[in-house]
């Protein structure tokens, strides 16, 4: 059983930031669950253009507001408390903050390994 508490990761080698979030990285590759689990923040106003091309991903907001805006589509969603979006299609996608900063549970298939940042076109590379 593996016990983890985000106050112990902060100002850790697992709490990664970038331009525009901070992630805190709750379970890795190492840690053998097949998947990657973090608590990612984005700052109001923050725009982050992503594709991860490598890894599907699964996202819940706990607080705060933004919207996600499907590359593809053009279309743009809302997100606030209680919303999942879930990138199933390697999707490109643009993520705003909105009026609060956003805080995010996230789950990565395949798990990362834990000091990734976005390379030129937003994505994560496939770890080994």
């Amino acid at each position: 059983m593996k016990i983890v508490r985000v106050q112990d990761i902060i100002g850790t080698e697992r709490e990664v930031e970038g331009p525009g979030w901070t992630s805190r990285r709750l379970l890795l590759k190492k840690d053998g669950m097949g998947f990657s689990f973090h608590e990612t923040i984005i700052p109001a106003g923050a725009e982050l253009n992503l594709w991860y091309k490598n890894h599907l991903e699964a996202v819940y907001c706990v607080a705060g507001n933004g919207t996600i805006t499907d590359l593809a589509t053009n279309e743009t969603h809302e997100i606030t408390d209680g919303t999942l979006y879930a990138l199933d299609n390697h999707d490109r996608h643009i993520l705003r903050g909105g009026t609060e900063d956003m805080r995010l549970i996230c789950s990565f298939n395949p798990p990362v390994t834990g000091r990734e940042t976005h390379d030129e076109d937003g994505s994560y590379n496939l770890s080994e």
